[in-house]
């Protein structure tokens, strides 16, 4: 049986298609687009995973929706009403593609499966509720026969919050927290706040944290958030504007905190680094009250997670740290695209009650579910281009990449299936020495085109992670925060340890500076053989050359602009920026090969910045 799972029609669309409970394929729509963060029905998901399946639409047994708009549509309408007459503004401003689109969603549908098949869908159309669709996509990829569930997000319905228990192929639900209180809108707040755009300058406020001091914590519980030792919380809503307005925040927000939002792209001063301190520990703390109360509710010894709020990995690995599960697994695509995963499997299994099977590991496979070239169609495209390669041998090729990157050179490495969801894992990758003092700069400034104190996450094998980094548990999907294990590590100087704020940056902490953030930690990921074979045998090879089996691993593509869908993606980006080699497939090309292109600053200003 084919089952069509969506998401769509607020951010990251995305498509999925799941054959008799295993997932054959899934992406995001912003990749074929180019669009970052695109919520348009997903035509070109669509296509592709029906490409990848080898089917076409009628073959189709079910499409099923991630989320229940008329229920969606009753929030919108009651919260215009709890709120009037401050809410009409926004609930009016909001109706026309209600009435035009989300309020006739099997039409969407329809229309959408016909531009992207080319052919009419006569099969059912079917909604999870959008809590269903976290729980289902977090449980039932996991390696847990049991576990308990915990999803956490800005809003679906009603519910910003849910727990409930995973069994075999069940799920029960079992509590919820509703809106207008939310863990997800809560941050989003404080983002908007520091000048970052809401939906996607959350990893920034995450990443600006260390750098600051968490001074604003008691008065954000004194003042704003209500918090419950169960991790439940009301929001005193007299600071907020997203339930009847057009804004986050109110200015009674910006009273408490003396000041208007920062102004977007303006300097970063470190009252903003103090609050993103502040809002990340009480973030932390809120979903450490949750986990004790769900174990303490069910006591089960594993816990899944899934939502928007999961991928806060420094949050999660305090959960691992400190919290009372033995194990937890996190959906890798925790936001809204992974709810199409989730409503295709809550509709097989939890709907039609079919069995399921744990998998070793897990059945997400390296979350390695997206397009992939064939050496064929990359070598024409990148022809086409004027590009200049040689064909190397899995095993010349990973030789070649880890001298370039012993030499301190970057990589950009093209190669496998895509990876669903936000993280770049090895296959869609730029990659450098984390040894290089200098390369977290050269990489946020000339590659990226980012902010400087934004941080990179390490690629370690998996054998080898216990000497690297204070983490026994696996993280392949780069969703566990660990410290930098004491060995690594080096003393500091008094003055070295007064630095404050971004001078912070300068400081050279550990072995491997260029991915230890300034309090000692890092965003790991793991990288095995069996999930990850490219990858894991360029790490083989960087190792033997500098005995560090560690890489930077960060997403290829620059600021604003989604990670690299086609060759020809990755050729642009190559070339208009400060990568030196890049690898697609079995083809390696060098930078000081190719021929001239033009285009850098058209190509650098075609994307948003985010």
């Amino acid at each position: 049986m084919n089952i069509l799972g969506l998401s769509a029609f607020y951010h990251d669309s995305a498509a999925a298609l799941v054959r008799d409970g295993a997932v054959v394929a899934a992406a995001e729509e912003e990749r074929f687009s180019r669009r970052k963060h695109d919520d348009r029905f997903p035509t070109n998901a669509v296509a592709y995973c029906l490409r990848e399946a080898g089917i076409g639409v009628a073959e189709v047994d079910a499409v099923v929706f991630y989320e229940k708009p008329v229920v969606k549509f009753e929030r919108l309408l009651e919260t215009a009403l709890a709120f009037a007459p401050r809410g009409f503004g926004q609930f009016l401003a909001s109706m026309p593609v209600w009435l035009q689109k989300k309020l006739h969603l099997p039409r969407e549908i329809d229309a959408g499966l016909r531009v992207a098949t080319g052919a009419p869908y006569t099969g059912p159309i079917l909604f999870t509720t959008h809590h269903e669709s976290h729980a289902a996509s977090a449980f039932y990829p996991s390696p847990f026969d049991r576990a308990a569930i915990l999803t956490l997000d800005g809003v679906g319905e009603w519910a910003t919050a849910s727990w409930g228990v995973g069994d075999g192929h069940a799920i029960e639900l079992r509590e919820e927290m509703r809106f207008p209180h939310s863990p997800g809108l809560l941050y989003s707040a404080f983002t908007h706040y520091c000048g970052f755009r809401v939906n996607s300058g959350e990893y920034k406020l995450m990443g600006l944290a260390p750098y600051g001091e968490p001074r604003f914590v008691d008065l954000i519980l004194e003042k704003i958030v209500g918090l419950a030792e169960d991790g439940s919380f009301s929001l005193d809503q007299r600071c907020f504007s997203y339930a009847h307005g057009m804004r986050m925040t109110s200015p009674r927000f910006h009273a408490l905190f003396g000041a208007p939002p920062r102004a977007p792209e303006s300097p970063l001063t470190q009252r903003e680094m103090d609050i993103a301190a502040s809002i990340q520990r009480v973030t932390e703390e809120i979903v450490l009250r949750m986990a004790r109360h769900v174990h303490a509710k069910t006591g089960e010894r594993n816990l899944c997670l899934a939502g928007g709020v999961a991928l806060n990995c420094v949050a999660n690995g305090r959960v691992l740290r400190e919290g009372p599960f033995d194990r937890m697994w996190v959906q890798p695509a925790a936001g809204d695209s992974g709810g199409a995963v989730g409503a295709a499997l809550a509709y097989w299994h939890r709907h039609l009650g079919k069995p399921r099977t744990t998998v070793a590991g897990d059945a997400q496979q390296g979350s390695y579910l997206g397009p992939s070239y064939s050496e064929r169609d990359a070598r024409a495209e990148l022809a086409r281009m004027g590009a200049v390669f040689e064909v190397l041998d899995e095993e010349a090729l990973a030789a070649r990449v880890a001298d370039e990157l012993a030499r301190g050179r970057i990589v950009g490495h093209f190669a496998g299936r895509a990876e669903f969801g936000p993280r770049a894992l090895g296959n869609r990758s730029i990659l450098g020495d984390p040894r290089d003092p200098s390369m977290q700069r050269r990489m946020n400034v000339a590659i990226k085109f980012r902010e400087s104190f934004r941080p990179f996450a390490p690629a370690v094998m998996a054998e080898r992670q216990r000497e690297w980094f204070d983490l026994a548990h696996p993280s392949p999907y780069m969703l566990l925060v660990a410290p930098v294990a004491d060995a690594r590590m080096r003393a500091l100087a008094e003055e070295e340890r007064r630095a404050r704020g971004t001078d912070m940056l300068k400081v050279v902490r550990s072995d491997i500076p260029a991915v230890t953030h300034v309090d000692g930690s890092a965003r790991v990921q793991t990288v095995d053989a069996a999930r990850a074979p490219r990858f894991h045998a360029i790490l083989r090879a960087f190792e033997a050359r500098t005995g560090c089996p560690v890489l930077v691993n960060t997403s290829f593509n620059i600021r604003g602009e989604p990670i690299v869908h086609s060759p020809a993606d990755a050729y642009r980006s190559f070339m208009f920026t400060d990568i030196d080699a890049l690898v697609v497939g079995n083809l390696y090309l060098d930078k000081s090969a190719q021929p001239p292109m033009q285009g850098a600053d058209e190509y650098k200003r075609s994307f948003r910045l985010d």
